[in-house]
């Protein structure tokens, strides 16, 4: 069942030094755009004095969505190497942040590139990879008649709604991993009609 993917399980920080210059790497799981957003606030706002935020993220699956920006670095020197390490791991739903505190000494395009790997690299080995699965939200509705069949399908699949609501209609919200979502709804549709929308 191909719906699982890899990822951190916690924020890590990584360190490269080279000729007085500092590279800081925070590595930590996002899923969505506005977390992507509001981590790199978050470490612009701590390493405020630092010359350089680079980052790179992927969020969703495969090819996922994906950046990576050099703040101010030389084009392709800092975000795709960071974003190299993300792909090398394996790893989705991953925001990589590098704070660089520059120290007088140019380090030249190759120079930078391996430090900002390095550096991405590191916290990535020093945090902790970890196997999850994709899933999916389904909203469902049927007639109070079907609510003995259709519990009776949730229990077997080891489901536990997040929601419910029992009336002349009712209704349902459920998370199932992706890869069983096609089955269980081939399985409800046995019990009569059932509205299913997937949130």
């Amino acid at each position: 069942m191909n719906d699982e993917y890899r990822t951190l399980k916690d924020p890590s920080e990584g360190l490269y030094k080279e000729k007085g210059s500092k590279f800081i790497a925070h590595a930590m799981p996002v899923s969505s755009l506005e977390e992507v957003k509001s981590n790199l606030e978050r470490i612009r706002k701590i390493y405020h004095d630092a010359r350089h935020h680079c980052y790179a993220y992927r969020i969703g699956e495969e090819p996922g969505e994906l950046r990576y920006n050099d703040d101010g670095e030389p084009s392709g020197t800092a975000g795709k190497p960071i974003f190299g390490q993300i792909q090398s791991y394996d790893l989705t739903n991953v925001l990589i942040v590098v704070v660089r505190y520059f120290g007088g000494i140019r380090l030249g395009t190759g120079g930078l590139m391996q430090a900002y790997k390095t550096a991405s690299k590191d916290a990535i080995e020093k945090g902790s990879v970890v196997m999850k699965t994709w899933m999916n939200i389904l909203s469902i509705g049927f007639k109070y008649e079907q609510m003995n069949d259709i519990m009776n399908i949730i229990k077997e699949e080891d489901l536990h709604p997040k929601s419910q609501e029992f009336d002349l209609r009712c209704h349902m919200v459920l998370e199932i991993r992706k890869g069983k979502t096609e089955e269980f709804l081939q399985k409800i549709s046995s019990a009569g009609t059932v509205e299913v929308i997937v949130i």
